[in-house]
């Protein structure tokens, strides 16, 4: 474990790393120091330091709060959500083709979903963590960043793997197919057959939909990772023997600096207002004037 000043940082394993922070005002000299250059980050912030990075839906179907017995709950948990939509995207709605586009509308209209989010800037990230109380609280917050070329790359190294098996799976088949006496008709078709569409384990997702201002305020993306599976697990399966580079990376930060942390973003325009631009952030940016003194 390196000690500097502000900070403390712990030896990376399976490609990820822990950095602890003595105060709030260390944060900004970390980035300054440490991340300024490496734009290839992305950022996410948590109230608790304890917290997975898992998707809500996954929490409330691991919590049994979902019918988690049911496979097919996801697609009809999406589909109902489309339906639901009808009349209710102003008139000539674009169209969505993409699931995951669906799913990031939904997002951003309060729906449970797959998708985690995450945002280009470290300070919208700390604000995330900061911003919200409750009960119960840990001692830190968290600000966690993702290097999204080692991710990328990965998850095509997967996929590629998936495919070749896929590919094998239906020439076995075929074979299969061909030692049984089956009209040529159908063995045509069933030969013909698209294969399954399979995606990366861990997407990222930046739709393209003018109907999420949110999204845009807060530089804002997400991800969107195997059912079921926290992403810091997955990084850790994935890059077992990863100890030099980090490719995510948790920063905790004294819960007790919330105060501090919140005036020094609203200084950098950082905010309810700005990154909310409705009335609902309007309301947010006030309420903080009567909870913190000097906000």
């Amino acid at each position: 474990m390196q000690e500097t000043r502000g900070w403390e940082r712990f030896p990376i394993e399976s490609g990820c790393g822990v950095v602890k922070l003595l105060e709030w005002r260390y944060f900004l000299e970390y980035v300054h120091q440490q991340m300024l250059d490496l734009r290839d980050y992305v950022w996410r912030g948590h109230r608790c330091d304890d917290w997975k990075l898992e998707s809500k839906l996954d929490r409330l179907i691991r919590r049994g709060k979902v019918a988690a017995s049911n496979p097919q709950f996801r697609q009809l948990h999406l589909g109902a959500f489309k339906y639901a939509t009808r009349g209710r995207r102003g008139a000539n709605p674009p169209e969505i083709e993409k699931e995951n586009d669906w799913w990031a509308l939904g997002q951003h209209h309060g729906l449970v979903t797959p998708l985690l989010d995450w945002t280009d800037s470290p300070f919208v990230a700390a604000y995330f963590a900061f911003v919200e109380t409750g009960d119960p609280q840990t001692q830190s917050r968290a600000v966690f960043a993702l290097h999204r070329p080692s991710v990328q790359h990965k998850s095509w190294e997967i996929l590629t793997e998936q495919r070749k098996e896929q590919e094998k799976k239906r020439k076995e088949e075929q074979v299969r197919l061909a030692k049984k006496r089956i009209d040529e008709r159908v063995r045509a078709l069933l030969e013909a057959a698209p294969l399954p569409e399979i995606g990366p384990p861990v997407e990222f997702v930046r739709p393209m939909s003018n109907e999420n201002q949110r999204l845009v305020s807060q530089a804002g993306l997400f991800t969107r990772g195997p059912d079921g599976i926290p992403l810091e697990d997955w990084v850790q399966e994935n890059f077992p023997a990863l100890n030099t580079e980090c490719v995510l990376l948790k920063v905790t930060i004294p819960n007790e600096d919330r105060e501090d942390c919140l005036k020094t973003l609203n200084r950098m325009n950082i905010n309810h207002l700005t990154l909310f631009p409705d009335l609902h952030g309007a309301s947010k940016y006030c309420n903080l004037y009567g909870e913190i003194d000097t906000y």
